[in-house]
């Protein structure tokens, strides 16, 4: 009896440990070979990062906010990360934090200073950081909010600046996903391609 429990106890360890490989091969490395090859193959663009190409240097990604100081270009949403892909993250602030309500108040002012306008014009998305904190897209009111600003530092008619603005503004996602949105990089880029 003590013999017959060693060879099924063998057997079953056996059993477990090809089951073990086998799902360990299977799910584990084909299925994620499968998965990337297949999102390489139908995204091939989203896959690589959306990387924006100019004169061959990628400049940056379409999925990813940068920081634009110079007045000639459009600001990006505030950033909890710095603007750093590899520190994703937000505040995690509530609105009752203190601390966060004086950073919005502060950055409030700065954009009404920058921008010459009254502070109660100035858009949410324009002193208040997004969850992941790299949001690429501002709305197309927090963009023609600073239209006068980047035309004049550009030396160019405010009409021009606000006719790019309306091209790149995007709509909901499938028509119904999200609001209306501008990439800050890719108008960026159009306004230097002028």
């Amino acid at each position: 009896m003590n013999a017959q429990t060693t060879i099924h106890d063998g057997g079953a360890l056996r059993a477990s440990l090809v089951f073990a490989v086998v799902i360990l091969l299977g799910m584990g490395l084909s299925y994620s070979l499968a998965g990337t090859g297949l999102g390489r193959l139908l995204f091939a663009q989203q896959a690589t990062g959306s990387m924006i190409e100019r004169e061959g240097r990628i400049v940056g990604s379409a999925l990813v906010a940068q920081d634009f100081a110079d007045p000639r270009y459009f600001r990006s949403r505030p950033s909890a990360a710095g603007y750093d892909p590899m520190a994703v993250a937000g505040s995690n602030q509530a609105r009752s934090n203190p601390e966060l309500r004086a950073r919005i108040a502060e950055a409030t002012a700065a954009v009404a200073r920058r921008e010459g306008i009254a502070p109660s014009a100035v858009p949410a998305d324009l002193v208040t950081q997004s969850g992941g904190g790299l949001d690429p897209h501002i709305s197309p009111r927090g963009a023609q909010v600073q239209a006068a600003r980047v035309a004049k530092a550009r030396g160019v008619d405010v009409a021009q600046v606000e006719r790019m603005i309306v091209q790149h503004t995007e709509g909901p996602q499938l028509g119904l996903l999200g609001q209306p949105r501008v990439n800050v990089l890719e108008l960026n880029l159009a306004l230097d391609a002028l």
